[in-house]
Parts: C-alpha cells; sequence; structure tokens
C-alpha cells in the first residue's frame, strides 16, 4: 500500500477491478437496456447481496463484514447497485473526499454471469454523474487489462502505481479522470 492512502484504503480499500464489457460509453445506454438493468441507489438492506457479490467477485480478498456496512451507510459515499429481476448484480461506491478535491471510486463488481452487458460502465457512469468534484481516482489490478480499457474509455488516465496493493501481493494501476463541471 501506498503509505499516504493508508487512512482511506483500511476503510474503503480502494478497489475497482471487475471485468467489464470494453465498448463505447455512446454504447452504453442500449447495452443496459437490453440487459434489463436498472441503477439504484443502495442502502443498508443490501448487505446480504453486496455480501454475496463480493465474495463472488473478490474472492481472494473481499471485503470485511464491517467495511461492507460502512460503504452502505457512511456520509458522503455514492452507493449504487444494478439490478436485474430484482437481483443485485453490479455495485459501485464512490468516496468523495470535499476536502482534497477528489473522488475515489472504492469499487466495481458485476456478477460474472452478467459481465460483457454494460453493466459496469453504466455504474461508473451513474456514479461519475453524482459525484461533485472534478477529479476522480480509482485502483486497478494491473493484470485487469479488460477493466483498464474501460476505463481509458470512459476518460481515465494512468497517473501512477501501488506497489504490492492488493493482498496477494499485485501491484495497482491508479487511474484518474478530470472533468469540467
Amino acid at each position: 500500500m501506498h503509505e499516504k492512502f493508508i487512512p482511506y484504503c483500511v476503510f474503503f480499500n480502494f478497489r475497482a477491478e471487475a471485468s467489464y464489457n470494453v465498448m463505447s460509453m455512446n454504447t452504453v445506454t442500449e447495452a443496459v437496456a437490453d440487459a434489463g438493468m436498472v441503477v439504484e441507489q443502495a442502502s443498508l438492506r443490501d448487505l446480504r447481496p453486496l455480501r454475496h457479490l463480493e465474495q463472488i467477485c473478490f474472492p481472494k480478498d473481499a471485503w470485511p463484514l464491517l467495511d461492507l456496512i460502512g460503504v452502505l451507510t457512511y456520509p458522503g459515499v455514492v452507493r449504487l447497485k444494478a439490478v436485474v429481476s430484482q437481483q443485485m448484480v453490479g455495485f459501485i461506491a464512490g468516496d468523495i473526499r470535499r476536502v482534497e478535491g477528489v473522488a475515489w471510486i472504492a469499487t466495481v463488481a458485476v456478477l460474472p454471469e452478467y459481465q460483457h452487458k454494460g453493466i459496469g460502465a453504466a455504474l461508473l457512469q451513474a456514479c461519475e454523474e453524482r459525484i461533485t468534484v472534478r477529479r476522480i481516482r480509482l485502483c486497478v489490478r494491473l493484470s485487469n487489462e479488460e477493466a483498464i480499457r474501460l476505463y481509458e474509455r470512459a476518460g481515465y488516465l494512468k497517473v501512477g502505481q501501488w506497489s504490492r496493493y492488493y493482498q496477494d501481493g499485485e501491484s495497482a494501476l491508479v487511474m484518474e479522470k478530470t472533468r469540467i463541471l
């Protein structure tokens, strides 16, 4: 872990590493409509399905129960879920740090059977629309080339790397998007 960010990483384990369909952001709406998915606000009532999603998507480093409760209740966090047929199939959390002028996409996850349908891109877009600061950052596994391409297509640039960031020792790529508000 990068020492400067330890206080944030301990609570939210900044992670954005699920696999996504790599498509232009213009086609997100059509792909999501075909999947029958809606994006909704997540709440503490979503703890159980979020825990399941974490365990499936991140078997090596799923967040502990207290971190999940925190991300679902902590003030200032954008928390959205993707729902298909009344089932949570995806989740994203954005931690807005107004004093620092940056928001962190803390986690993005989509169940494997729902990946490659534009759901990850739709969650990212919906989260960004609710973030009120210009700079947005995220971390992604260096090995997750699909997610990296998605983030690049969404306007994120590579700005750094954190060595041995993940529990298994893999490094994280830090990406950032600066928007005009």
